[in-house]
């Protein structure tokens, strides 16, 4: 029977590649135990500040996937938020921006996330709002949104704008805030029942009759040039307003129309006047 074949004189090189044996830098680590961990290895300025610069970069790495994970946490749990307010103008529901910011803002705060909205840059004509999403660990994302500044039409009765131009500004900057924030959060109101605000509107969050024939006859009035624009207006639906309306509204319809009449038949007779004349 045959013996194994010697091992004398084998030779076993280790190709594994070499390591520095020094502690490892820890996976967080502020600027202060950096140093300290320097002074002890005798670190150059040079080493140090590369150092600082990998941990920096490493806690920015972590504190964005924080936040991504925190957003995709937020929406898998984030309640519905309802179009809570009815604007007659347009007959279309909306969210406020109260209402959306009280929906979101607790369900953001239980995964460390906030909305906040840095001070507008402004022009005489439009407005630039930021919407900023932040997490407590540091990263930020941000939306921003131009518009023009939203003046309020001026009405031909009274000549008169029905705001003054600071609450333009404030007007535009809550339009804003409201947009950006559904923007960067991706989000957006539904159907629900709504609070009319005060505007009288149904329970089902459409315009009553009376709100339709004072926006019809907002319009008329509005667009009335010449007595002759208005006069048969009252004449040709004053029967339809009648049977949908009480009478106590109907009466308001009716009130807006003869004064629109009385300021048109003013100009007319100001005009026949002779130049010169006094009376």
């Amino acid at each position: 029977m045959s013996s194994n074949p010697s091992n004398e004189g084998l030779k076993v090189t280790d190709k594994r590649p070499q390591f520095d044996e020094s502690p490892n830098l820890p996976v967080v680590a502020d600027s202060n135990a950096i140093i300290f961990e320097a002074m002890k290895k005798n670190f150059t300025p040079e080493q140090i500040e590369k150092m600082m610069d990998l941990a920096e970069r490493n806690q920015k790495n972590i504190a964005r996937q924080a936040f991504f994970e925190a957003l995709a946490n937020f929406k898998a749990g984030a309640p519905p938020v309802k179009k809570d307010k009815f604007n007659k103008f347009f007959n279309s529901h909306y969210t406020s921006l109260g209402n959306l910011l009280d929906t979101y803002n607790p369900a953001l705060g239980k995964h460390g996330l906030s909305i906040s909205h840095p001070t507008p840059n402004q022009t005489d004509k439009t407005m630039t709002v930021e919407c900023r999403l932040a997490h407590r660990l540091g990263h930020t994302e941000s939306v921003s949104m131009t518009a023009p500044i939203d003046q309020a039409a001026i009405g031909k009765q009274s000549g008169e704008r029905s705001r003054n131009p600071i609450q333009d500004i404030k007007s535009t900057f809550t339009y804003l805030r409201s947009a950006t924030c559904e923007a960067i959060l991706g989000v957006a109101g539904t159907e629900g029942t709504v609070d009319d605000d005060g505007n009288g509107a149904g329970g089902d969050g459409k315009m009553t009759p009376f709100e339709k024939w004072e926006i019809k006859c907002r319009e008329v009035c509005e667009a009335a040039n010449v007595l002759e624009d208005i006069v048969q207006w009252w004449p040709d639906n004053s029967a339809q307003i009648k049977k949908e309306l009480k009478t106590a509204d109907a009466a308001k319809i009716n009130n807006m129309i003869n004064i629109r009449r009385r300021e048109l038949k003013a100009v007319e007779c100001e005009a026949k006047r002779e130049p010169g004349s006094d009376g």
